[in-house]
């Protein structure tokens, strides 16, 4: 990824009451829930470790999808504390496929590989919609870079998945399956970590201006008392 893809220190809401910026994240909040229901069941069907942890995926986006619109236009530390919520689910999805990874492994299961690349194209089709309606937002604060961040991630994934298919297809085993699952609890792992980071970061440079606040309240009391006095 090159530089430190979380060097942002913009700490204003760029879209505070933007009503497209809503408009986009209602979109992208269905595009998710609707790929979820549609991929988990593939998923059970086929025996995909992929395909399930992709699905989880699209859940746990919508829900991501979900706090942004109702943080948005929200003060920095009330944003920052959403985002570092929505890091720390996306590092327990990241925890959960590598069990999955594991439980696939143990029982040797072999997915079906036509099942794995219908379902991924359409997941592609859907997470490349909802990658380009979030491109203009992908450099806000933490709320809105962890919404981007979601989306870059499940491109990727579902490109892996297409090539799990291949995989299975080829091989006649699991392994291509596993390998991807694996690929995407790392990705998750490495999502979280970025957006718990800046979201710490803002958290910490919010503490000065709340300090500020209540030095200049205590003044404006400490002035009155002398006056009443």
């Amino acid at each position: 990824m090159g530089a430190d893809c979380c060097d942002h220190r913009d700490l204003s809401d760029l879209h505070r009451g933007n009503p497209a910026y809503r408009r986009v994240l209602w979109a992208v909040l269905a595009i998710n829930a609707v790929m979820f229901v549609v991929e988990i069941g593939a998923g059970l069907a086929a025996g995909s470790a992929a395909l399930q942890a992709d699905a989880l995926d699209f859940l746990g986006d919508a829900a991501n999808y979900g706090i942004s619109l109702f943080v948005v236009g929200m003060a920095l530390r009330y944003r920052a504390m959403a985002a570092l919520a929505k890091g720390g689910t996306m590092g327990l999805f990241g925890l959960w496929v590598i069990g999955t990874v594991l439980w696939h492994a143990t029982h040797g299961t072999l997915p079906s590989a036509v099942t794995m690349g219908a379902v991924g194209f359409a997941a592609l089709a859907a997470n490349a919609a909802s990658f380009g309606l979030l491109w203009a937002y992908r450099d806000g604060d933490a709320n809105m870079r962890s919404a981007w961040i979601c989306t870059r991630n499940d491109v990727l994934g579902n490109l892996a998945v297409l090539l799990a298919a291949a995989g299975v297809f080829g091989s006649g085993t699991g392994w291509p399956d596993i390998i991807v699952a694996a690929i995407m609890a790392g990705l998750a792992l490495q999502g979280a970590w970025i957006v718990v980071r800046q979201s710490l970061s803002e958290l910490r440079q919010t503490i000065p201006v709340r300090r500020d606040a209540e030095i200049e309240k205590a003044a404006r009391l400490q002035a009155r008392d002398e006056v009443l006095t």
